[in-house]
């Protein structure tokens, strides 16, 4: 089965901010000793991931 993918659009502002809140979640699991494998690789994946424009729409409904 394949695995699903999902995109969320973030500007600079919530980028920075999952990235910090990440970064603080890891640094307290490094503390207590606990393994971050998990949350690292998707911090890396935030991190890494390409900017691209898009056209925001808004209509109401």
């Amino acid at each position: 089965m394949k695995e699903k993918k999902f995109y969320i659009v973030l500007d600079d502002f919530e980028r920075r901010a999952v990235v910090n809140c990440m970064n603080e979640m890891r640094n307290s699991l490094i503390e207590d000793g606990k393994c971050a494998d998990a949350l690292d690789e998707v911090l890396l994946k935030i991190i890494r991931s390409k900017q691209k424009k898009l056209k925001v729409i808004y209509k109401e409904v």
